[in-house]
């Protein structure tokens, strides 16, 4: 019999993949209009919908055009075996009945048709060369951790985002494995192995985690085990707790292309949730129905966004959607979490991926309303830009800026320049639209935003400088500017100025090739005073407090070598000790005068 379901029901693999396939319903209004959709899920979780009215009934049951289309050995070879009697329930124990007399192998049965499994020398099946090669891409610690455990008559098997990692051939310093050991067993094989040893119960199972310097690299080791056993626990249910462990440790992942395990001892890559095709794809999935992992963990939604611009993956069409129906559940996750997630969507190689997905699926009216406010057009004789594009794209070109790595602050300011241009917005009698201060709105803004999200107070002064500052350029190009305007600039910016450089560079976006030219040469003459200037100021400061003409009146000389000795030491004091006034200069060179007579 084939069971349907809703449409975020759960379902273990072990019954699509035991039965063929699973029918899911849902119901939907349309025009006033009730409609029942039929989907059809394959094995790889994949659902493909359609209307009751496309269905038809045979004597097998109810049939979707998807699994009329089916060839045979695929799906509807599957379908006629359950037609035939079989159950899902009773596949499912065949199958499980299988994979127990395979062996005694220590590797957890994948669960998933397109699992992968790479045969030792004793066999003859090719092996799959992605799994062969994320176990070549690991580093020698993880051999040597292996051989602890297989020595004690365990397994180890490596899972989570450590197996994409290794399949994607950049493997990190932080592995994640899975025992058939309990806590207790797996802390004394670690013992005196391991460095600063810890021990962490979230959920289940128990986690030890520590950390082992190995050929000048330190990495960070998370050990899943399992809970302990039963006093009277039969001695070969083991195997089948270990292989439950791994299951519910998959499914707790946030995303399928993070659910995979690779065995270790007998190389196989088991893939209940077909990650592998997702991480081919470069999508992201949740191994559970979207809307119930989101509602069970609403910061997923934040981890969603961080990781699309981290990997520059895109979100699968559900889970997109489920977000965008529970986006105000955003608002329960802790303030200090979600700056944690911003910063790191913001320090990511495409936060504008990132944001652009926190705008579109509405989490970003709970957490970041400035960023969606800026989408509007601001017309000037009917000549649009768009504020919101703008800003995502002086966020590009001051990363592109970047000299030393990613810069928080430079980003934050460059996200935050705009976002006074909605509350500033007038449109003039000849339809000219403008944002006379801006830049004053905008920065009062930046910090009222910077310290909602709990931001250090350094960063938050510092951005909010820079919003403040980013127009003072534009004054440069008005008029000309004097020496002491531009010192007055130079102070202004403090330590910020090489950061205020880049930003006003970065804020220029205008498609009008000469307008873009003629403001790079403005900046370019700017910058250019500026050092001018510095050289000038350094050389002024380390004049000393007497010129030439003083010294001789106060020594009574006239110009030769004694005044060149004079004067090199005036200047050698000022440059120790500062600023003098004459009197004090004075002094200092009639008591250098008077050391040099006796």
């Amino acid at each position: 019999m084939i069971r349907t379901y809703g449409p975020e029901s759960e379902l273990s693999p072990y019954e699509v993949q035991a039965a063929g396939y699973a029918l899911r319903f849902r119901c939907e209004t349309r025009a006033g209009t009730r409609e029942v959709s039929i989907g059809t899920q394959s094995p790889d979780h994949t659902v493909q919908w359609t209307t009751l009215a496309r269905c038809r009934l045979n004597d097998l049951g109810l049939v979707t055009p998807s699994l009329e289309g089916a060839p045979d050995g695929d799906v509807l070879r599957l379908k006629r075996a359950v037609g035939a009697g079989a159950s899902a329930s009773q596949s499912h124990r065949q199958a499980t009945g299988r994979g127990e007399a395979r062996g005694r192998e220590q590797q957890p049965r994948t669960a998933d048709p397109r699992s992968l499994e790479t045969a030792g020398p004793a066999h003859d099946e090719p092996a799959d060369p992605r799994a062969q090669a994320a176990r070549a891409a690991l580093p020698p610690i993880v051999d040597d951790l292996l051989h602890r455990f297989t020595t004690a008559g365990l397994s180890l098997t490596l899972a989570g985002a450590s197996v994409r990692q290794a399949l994607e051939g950049r493997v990190g310093h932080e592995l994640d494995f899975v025992t058939d050991s309990d806590v207790r067993r797996t802390r004394q094989i670690l013992h005196g192995w391991g460095d600063d040893i810890r021990f962490q119960r979230d959920d289940a199972p128990d986690v030890v985690s520590l950390r082992k310097q190995w050929d000048g690299d330190t990495y960070t080791l998370r050990i899943n085990a399992r809970t302990a056993p039963t006093r009277h626990r039969p001695s070969g249910s083991r195997r089948a707790e270990h292989e439950k462990a791994l299951e519910a440790y998959l499914r707790r992942r946030d995303f399928t292309i993070d659910a995979m395990a690779l065995g270790l001892s007998r190389v196989t890559l088991t893939d209940p949730f077909g990650g592998l095709q997702d991480l081919e794809r470069r999508v992201l999935r949740t191994p559970r129905a979207p809307t119930a992992a989101i509602v069970n963990d609403p910061p997923l939604m934040l981890r969603v966004v961080r990781c699309a611009a981290r990997l520059g993956f895109e979100p699968a069409p559900e889970l997109r959607d489920a977000m965008s129906a529970t986006a105000r559940r955003v608002t329960e996750v802790p303030v200090e979490q979600v700056r944690e997630e911003l910063t790191a969507l913001l320090l990511s190689t495409r936060p504008a991926t990132g944001l652009r997905l926190l705008v579109d699926t509405g989490l970003a009216e709970h957490v970041l309303p400035e960023l969606p406010a800026l989408r509007f057009e601001s017309a000037g004789h009917h000549r649009h830009k768009d504020i919101y594009e703008h800003t995502l794209t002086v966020l590009d070109q001051a990363i592109a800026l970047e000299t030393e790595g990613p810069d928080l602050t430079l980003r934050w300011a460059a996200l935050l320049h705009d976002i006074g241009t909605p509350r500033t917005r007038r449109t003039g009698r000849n339809g000219q639209v403008t944002f006379h201060h801006h830049e004053v709105v905008g920065a009062k803004m930046a910090r009222k935003r910077l310290r909602a999200l709990a931001c250090p107070e350094q960063l938050i002064a510092d951005v909010v400088r820079l919003v403040e500052l980013h127009l003072r350029f534009h004054g440069y190009l008005d008029e000309k500017w004097t020496d002491p305007a531009v010192r007055r600039y130079v102070r202004d910016a403090g330590p910020l100025l090489d950061r205020l450089h880049k930003l006003i560079r970065a804020d220029c976006t205008t498609r009008d090739r000469r307008k873009a030219h003629a403001l790079a040469r403005a900046y370019d003459s700017l910058e250019e005073r500026i050092e001018r200037l510095a050289v000038e100021d350094a050389r002024e400061a380390a004049r000393p407090d007497l010129n030439g003409h003083q010294i001789m009146e106060i020594l009574g000389i006239r110009p030769g070598a004694e005044l060149g000795r004079a004067y090199e030491y005036m200047r050698n004091l000022h440059i120790e000790k500062g600023p003098m006034n004459f009197e004090t200069a004075r002094d200092a060179l009639l008591e250098w005068r008077a050391r040099r007579d006796r």
